[in-house]
Formats: structure tokens, C-alpha cells, sequence
């Protein structure tokens, strides 16, 4: 066996490379959404009637993932509380699936549903 050559790390013989000097893991962006949009969907326990479940847009860069959320809830329901439980569960399912920092989750919520809205729209459908 030839001596290695300078600069080179040596390897115990039969051990090889570790595995964390391989390669890259890459994940896309539209795995990263699908985790983000599935962790928002357990955060809100259900889609409101008649609603769609949320949507997320993602953009990765360096290990780093911001991440958008568009949902839309029921009426009345604490608002502000509903988004801190996406944003919280969003952030902790990227960075636990995806092994990536989440330095911003952004909430949108684009549209609210109300039992009275709903029961106005079956009435126009007749």
C-alpha cells in the first residue's frame, strides 16, 4: 500500500469514508412546502367547512428555509393564537424532517368562515 499523499486524511483500513464526508443531501423546495403545509394542517386540527386546506411556498437557501403559509379558518376563533400554533409546528416539522433552520414562518390567513356566511351561501344555491 503506497504511504498517502500530503494533505490527505488516512482512514483506518476497512472503515472507508464516514459517512458525513460522502456527499450533500439536497432537499427541493417542494418536499420542504409539503412538510410545512401537512405541519400547518395539524396545527389547525380542522379545515373550516367549505374552506381548502393550507397552502405553503418555500424558499431554501443554505440550509435555511422560509417558509409562507396560506390557510383559512373558522369565525369566530382566536386568530392570533390559531397563526403562533402554525408558525410553532410549521417550524418544528421543517427542522426535525428536513434538518434545516427556520428562521421565519409567515402566516396568511386568506379568508375567514362564519356560520352565517356559509348558511347565506347554501340559501343562493336552492
Amino acid at each position: 500500500m503506497a504511504p498517502p499523499e500530503p494533505g490527505a486524511i488516512a482512514y483506518p483500513e476497512g472503515e472507508g469514508i464516514p459517512a458525513s464526508e460522502r456527499g450533500a443531501t439536497v432537499i427541493a423546495d417542494r418536499v420542504v412546502a409539503k412538510i410545512a403545509a401537512q405541519a400547518a394542517r395539524e396545527a389547525l386540527a380542522q379545515v373550516p367547512e367549505g374552506g381548502s386546506a393550507p397552502h405553503a411556498a418555500v424558499a431554501v437557501h443554505h440550509g435555511h428555509a422560509r417558509v409562507r403559509i396560506s390557510l383559512e379558518l373558522d369565525y369566530p376563533c382566536d386568530i392570533g393564537g390559531q397563526c403562533r400554533a402554525v408558525r410553532r409546528r410549521v417550524a418544528e416539522r421543517v427542522e426535525a424532517l428536513a434538518g434545516m433552520v427556520v428562521p421565519e414562518v409567515a402566516v396568511r390567513v386568506e379568508r375567514l368562515h362564519s356560520v352565517h356566511t356559509r348558511r347565506a351561501a347554501q340559501g343562493r344555491l336552492r
